[in-house]
């Protein structure tokens, strides 16, 4: 199971389907509190998240994931545009282990998918 924190119409519309052909199991969570209350639930393999999303908060919901001991270990991987250098720095200060352009995770996901799940 995947966990994704992505509210992009494009990229939420290539996840879902890339998952889909992948048979990767999905759900998509939009607010910080449907992140921690998914994560805390499903324990994912994975929690994708889009940096630049103003709705899901990334950077603090991170630091909340980081700061509960139930859910520190979960693997997180995120998203954002290549020449955002500050949210690049804020996003592995808080914790997100791998952080990827735009781009590349687009290029990428169905191996992203399928050796998370």
């Amino acid at each position: 199971m995947i966990l994704a924190a992505v509210d992009d119409l494009l990229f939420s519309s290539k996840i879902r389907t890339t998952a889909k052909l992948a048979g990767v199991d999905l759900i998509f969570a939009r607010t910080p509190g449907e992140i921690i209350s998914q994560a805390r639930a499903l324990r994912p393999a994975l929690v994708i998240f889009d940096l630049n999303s103003a709705k899901s908060d990334p950077i603090n919901t991170v630091s909340a994931l980081r700061s509960d001991p139930d859910l520190r270990s979960l693997p997180t991987m995120g998203f954002v545009s290549h020449v955002d250098t500050p949210l690049i720095l804020a996003a592995r200060e808080a914790g997100v282990d791998e952080v990827m352009a735009r781009s590349a995770f687009a290029a990428n996901l169905a191996k992203i998918l399928t050796q998370a799940r």
